[in-house]
């Protein structure tokens, strides 16, 4: 697992380590700076450019670290510059010592970039914590910085790069790459904070969790490998050991939302699964997923009685006959209950629907809803553009409101719960931007639900599994000829660590 600090828990690590662990500040930071320097001694011993380097400091802590980089650097035969950008009489007391103990060396400090191409360029402008947009003279030194040659090396964080949730303040740094120190911070895997970010390396400089002090950040990532996730497995279990799903999917003569989602459940491990969809999707479901059973509409109560999981919503549409499948396993059951999709669409025009699941997420029913930032906004009546903001913060909201889980699922996905951490899924890629790929994650869940695990769980793993299984196709056939039904068939590599 890897945490993810947002600036405020850094700032608090940071102080707890210097204040209460009782390691001073200018280890810390000399310990930064290092990391910082062996990965830029790293690249020009595999690149062979021009041992000339630039060093872009601002005047604050991050900036100290710029200059104990241009020491070290120095020290190694490196032609170094300093460019200042700030006023140096107002700059931090880390700041101060640092250029005072460079000044012992023969790095050049300047107000400008004294050349056009360099071997390497160190971005120690801003660092963590920045809450305004980059302008004025800091928008025109980026832009400067920017229009130099040569690879790019951001400390802690690309300047202009908003820590908590990787959104561009103004101008920004684009690097090759970013050392950043004790923990990985939220905007470095973020978007499009990770696309400025370039490959990011997590230096170990003494803040660890014993920085904690009762207080770990509230967002995680899974890190590990899928198996490891994974429900255990009784050996001596049959079909229905193993949980039985009941899926309302598909619309008339619209059947493949139900296959893939139904298929991806097998592949995860369900015992036996139920489809309940039109009659007209009968011969296409048995020819494509021999192994799921079928009902129509009639046969959802007895289904309902029969299922360990209910899962609707994948291809359903938005028909009176819709409307009563879900109306009737949120009214006539108190099993786990997954929705989405057209599920979650109709569900957002139902007030009185979405004041029973309240009711049952209260009394203790599992609830999972799986919304995408449109279904979201729907959901909580806010604009898309206030959901995709704050991602985690409006999965957050949805969740308190219904006290259910909900996966709220864009290029990075949120897994949000009441008197939870937030976990975010780091797997995907762009390539999973197709048409069924959300069937197969609800398939996903359904299963891991049905074999025991608890609604956040599934959730998590969940969306960690359906990435994977997505980046293996990505892997294999490259993005643009991601199919989801790829993603579904790929799962078994995924499940068994191979991927």
């Amino acid at each position: 697992m890897r945490y993810l600090v947002s600036a405020e828990e850094m700032r608090e690590y940071d102080s707890n380590t210097i204040e209460k662990i009782g390691i001073p500040a200018c280890v810390l930071m000399e310990r930064a700076a290092l990391a910082a320097a062996d990965r830029i001694e790293e690249y020009f011993e595999s690149s062979g450019a021009s041992r000339h380097v630039l060093v872009m400091a601002g005047t604050g802590n991050n900036g100290g670290d710029g200059l104990a980089v241009a020491r070290l650097l120095s020290e190694r035969d490196y032609q170094v510059e300093v460019w200042t950008v700030g006023d140096p009489g107002r700059a931090s007391g880390q700041w101060k010592r640092q250029m005072e103990i460079l000044k012992n060396y023969p790095v050049k400090c300047t107000d400008r970039p004294g050349r056009r191409e360099y071997g390497a360029l160190v971005d120690a402008l801003f660092g963590v914590g920045l809450t305004r947009a980059v302008e004025g003279m800091y928008g025109e030194a980026v832009e400067t910085f920017q229009g130099l040659g040569g690879w790019r090396l951001s400390v802690d964080m690309p300047s202009g790069i908003d820590t908590d949730t990787g959104k561009a303040l103004g101008k920004a740094v684009k690097a090759d790459a970013t050392v950043t120190f004790g923990f990985c911070k939220r905007g470095l895997v973020l978007y499009p904070g990770q696309e400025y970010a370039g490959e990011v390396r997590i230096a170990d400089i003494g803040i660890s969790h014993r920085s904690f002090f009762g207080r770990k950040p509230l967002m995680y990532a899974y890190d590990e490998s899928a198996a490891a996730l994974l429900p255990g497995r009784d050996r001596g279990g049959n079909k229905g050991t193993f949980g039985k799903v009941l899926l309302a999917a598909g619309s008339v003569n619209m059947a493949g939302a139900a296959v893939l989602a139904a298929k991806a459940c097998y592949r995860t491990g369900a015992g036996m699964v139920k489809v309940i969809t039109p009659p007209e999707n009968r011969v296409i479901l048995q020819q494509a997923v021999p192994e799921a059973l079928l009902g129509t509409y009639e046969d959802l109560e007895a289904g309902m009685e029969w299922a360990d999981v209910i899962a609707v919503g994948p291809g359903l549409g938005k028909s009176k006959e819709a409307l009563a499948c879900l109306e009737q396993v949120t009214e006539g059951s108190a099993k786990p209950l997954l929705v989405d999709a057209d599920g979650l669409n109709l569900l957002s025009e139902q007030p009185k629907l979405c004041g029973l699941l309240s009711e049952q997420g209260r009394a203790g029913r599992v609830i999972l809803l799986t919304p995408h930032v449109g279904e979201l906004s729907r959901l909580l009546g806010c604009s898309m553009a206030d959901c995709k903001e704050k991602l985690w913060s409006a999965g957050g909201a949805l969740s308190a409101r219904l006290h259910a889980v909900v996966a709220a699922k864009d290029a990075r996905t949120f897994i949000c719960a009441e008197n939870h951490d937030v976990c975010v899924n780091l797997t995907g890629n762009n390539g999973m931007g197709t048409a069924g790929s959300g069937d197969v994650l609800t398939g996903i869940i359904a299963a891991l639900l049905a074999q025991g695990m608890d609604g956040f769980g599934a959730a998590a793993v969940g969306a960690y599994v359906h990435g994977r299984a997505g980046d293996e196709v990505s892997a294999a056939r490259g993005a643009y000829a991601c199919m989801a039904g790829d993603m579904a068939e790929t799962l078994g590599r995924v499940l068994q660590g191979l991927s």
